[in-house]
């Protein structure tokens, strides 16, 4: 982080406390220094500094220190001094406070603001009256004209309070949109990691009914299941780690160069399977890598449930710039008891696909089978 970015987050941190300090020194040096340099109210004759002049510019400059932690007492302070400044005559530099205190005033007050806008406004009249009967009478349109100039001050801050209250509710927006797309994110992940396996499983046991009478057969299948299960339980340990703010924020799952493990999975549910991949994953292959993963994971799944027993073919390319997935199964295969699908897996499998640029089709062919076609731009971070 360097230059403005760090300049800001300085600012954020410190609550900008610490350059209102530096601000106020200056001001009360440079009206030490400056003088019949600040505002003339009233048209009195300027006097030199004497011992309460010092103390109407410190009154000035300096709560200005405090102008954002206690915005109503450094204005109060400020225009006591300001007050002292025009009726003895000095005409300090430290005058420009008065707009600056009031400014944070507008910009700070959570609560009774009409009533302090109004306070304000009344505590003007008697200093306006006073000053125009201990000096040359100057006519009544100057004090108009400083009011409004001041009021200008109100509006400036008030317009930042209001710029302010949009900016939190921006960051507010930004925040529950950024949650939202994790939790559908990890939605996501939990869909495709539980359908998959679940699926599995719940095939598995089913052709372990009809294995009775083949004892080493069924101690087989029951194994898968029980692999299965136990690689269902990782990921999702996994998955539930995103949960954790300490933990990264990108899933720890198999990249689509380890789909031997997932392919043999499907094989042990009874699925036949042939599996082709042409190329060598990019290692910078990004969200490409873990979307083609899930098109093959998805696409299996769906072969178990809609068309077990049925010849699937595989076939993934990883070209320099892209991964070309193709999954196509026949359509002579059974559906398997009670297993159903809601639709989301393939839509959410579409959005992930758009997401990264790429293009996605899903198409039901004349003999009754199906296929996915997936390309996916590799190099995507996220």
């Amino acid at each position: 982080m360097t230059g403005l970015p760090r300049l800001q987050a300085l600012w954020r941190r410190s609550g900008a406390t610490v350059w209102y300090v530096p601000l106020a020194a200056a001001l009360f040096a440079a009206s030490l220094v400056y003088h019949d340099n600040g505002t003339e109210l009233g048209g009195l004759p300027t006097r030199p500094f004497d011992s309460l002049a010092f103390a109407a510019i410190a009154l000035q400059s300096l709560p200005l220190a405090g102008r954002r932690r206690w915005p109503v007492l450094c204005f109060a302070l400020v225009s006591i001094g300001f007050a002292v400044d025009q009726l003895r005559g000095y005409h300090s530099l430290a005058g420009i406070a008065l707009p600056l205190a009031l400014m944070s005033v507008a910009s700070r007050l959570e609560h009774h603001r009409r009533t302090t806008a109004i306070a304000v406004s009344v505590a003007y009249v008697p200093l306006a009256v006073a000053l125009h009967r201990i000096g040359p009478g100057e006519p009544p349109a100057e004090f108009v004209t400083f009011y409004l100039a001041v009021a200008l001050a109100w509006g400036v801050g008030t317009w930042m309070r209001h710029a302010r209250a949009l900016e939190a509710e921006h960051r507010r927006r930004v925040a529950e949109d950024t949650r939202a797309a994790e939790r559908a994110r990890i939605a996501r992940e939990l869909h495709d990691v539980v359908t998959h396996h679940v699926t599995a499983m719940v095939v598995q046991a089913e052709a372990a009914r009809y294995l009775t009478s083949a004892p080493d057969r069924l101690d087989q299948s029951l194994t898968a299941v029980t692999d299965t299960g136990r690689r269902a339980i990782t990921d999702l340990r996994h998955l539930l780690d995103l949960l954790n703010p300490d933990h990264g924020t990108e899933p720890r799952t198999p990249p689509a160069g380890r789909l031997l493990p997932l392919v043999e999975q499907t094989r042990r549910a009874g699925q036949p399977v042939e599996f082709t991949e042409e190329g060598t994953p990019a290692e910078s292959a990004g969200s490409a890598d873990l979307v083609a993963y899930r098109v093959v994971q998805e696409s299996l799944t769906n072969a178990l449930k809609y068309a077990h027993g049925s010849r699937t073919s595989v076939r993934v390319r990883h070209g320099e710039k892209e991964i070309t997935v193709e999954v196509g199964t026949d359509g002579s295969g059974s559906r398997t008891a009670g297993l159903s699908g809601s639709g989301r897996g393939l839509a959410g499998l579409r959005a992930r696909v758009e997401v990264l640029g790429g293009d996605f089709s899903a198409e039901k062919q004349k003999d009754g089978g199906f296929t996915v076609q997936v390309r996916i731009p590799s190099g995507s971070p996220s």
